[in-house]
């Protein structure tokens, strides 16, 4: 059997921002976290080299009962055109699923053991199913379909339920409809995706935000951004991003501490400057000065 795929609170709006402003894209960073995050190449470029298993000992029991047996898992692995080794966990449904981590070419060799015709027989009938319900969505979607996509992506789910497209474009599509109680759904199962808040998919997300924001769900837009800073603090356009939808819910002293943040990842950043200053005119400090200047170290978390 198939696996089953897994109120909004209203804010004050400050003054509109300055005219031209625009959300930042996600695609970089500029700060050390940011450079410390694996760079994955792109996994259309690399080699399939298949499906390969690791074996590991494990104890169940105790004392006269314990048993010892090897517990196998199984991996999709891909090689870049520069020689790196990518492994991919498999789902219940032998799709690879979830992150993609780099390994050494040692930990390659001396950890996996190829699993013949494994990836052929039982990999590629479900992965070619899943393509083709996620083009059929995307061929809905074009044509303003949003019941056909919803049907073909959550056909998805049952196959891959933490794909990161199809969740996002589900939300999206519960977002157009006004159905809360769906996007509700929708969000908690895209929070406990954590590859969407990774550098490879972070576009994903920040484009559903984005709606998000537009739409003024802003304490849900705030959430994925947050999430994001976890893993990547030193990102300038998350805390830029971050900053438009706090000002947009009324909270100018949260926006103006993201943007003196993202001022001190990229002092240049002139679309934060601009949205500081327009805060800082229409919210001055309690005393009527405006808000110091920003001392933020580089290194430093929100």
């Amino acid at each position: 059997m198939q696996p089953e795929p897994i109120a909004p609170r209203s804010y004050p709006v400050v003054d509109d921002p300055p005219p031209l402003m625009q959300d930042a894209h996600t695609t970089t960073g500029t700060g050390d976290a940011a450079a410390a995050l694996p760079s994955l190449p792109d996994m259309e470029q690399c080699h399939i080299l298949g499906v390969y298993s690791m074996s590991k000992q494990t104890k169940t029991g105790q004392g006269g009962t314990s048993r010892a047996y090897d517990q196998k898992t199984y991996w999709f692995i891909r090689r870049s055109p520069e020689g790196d080794y990518y492994v991919q966990a498999l789902n219940a449904n032998a799709i690879p699923s979830g992150p993609v981590t780099p390994v050494t070419k040692g930990e390659f060799l001396s950890h996996y053991q190829p699993e013949a015709g494994y990836y052929e027989k039982r990999c590629l009938p479900f992965i070619e199913s899943l393509k083709k319900k996620i083009a059929l969505a995307e061929k809905h979607l074009s044509e303003d379909d949003l019941d056909g996509a919803e049907k073909e992506f959550l056909k998805a789910l049952l196959l891959d339920e933490k794909h990161p497209k199809a969740n996002i474009e589900l939300g999206k599509i519960y977002l157009d409809k006004g159905d809360g109680k769906k996007l509700a759904a929708a969000l908690r199962r895209i929070f406990s995706i954590d590859v969407l808040f990774m550098e490879q998919e972070r576009h994903l997300f920040n484009e559903f935000a984005i709606s998000l924001r537009k739409e003024k769900r802003y304490a849900e837009s705030v959430s994925f951004y947050e999430k994001a800073l976890e893993r990547n603090a030193s990102d300038e356009n998350l805390h830029f991003n971050v900053a438009r939808a706090l000002s947009e819910s009324g909270d100018a002293a949260g926006a103006m501490r993201h943007l003196e943040q993202a001022l001190a990842l990229r002092p240049g950043f002139e679309q934060a400057a601009r949205l500081l200053e327009h805060i800082r005119s229409a919210a001055p400090s309690g005393d009527g000065q405006p808000s110091p200047d920003v001392t933020v170290p580089r290194e430093a978390t929100p």
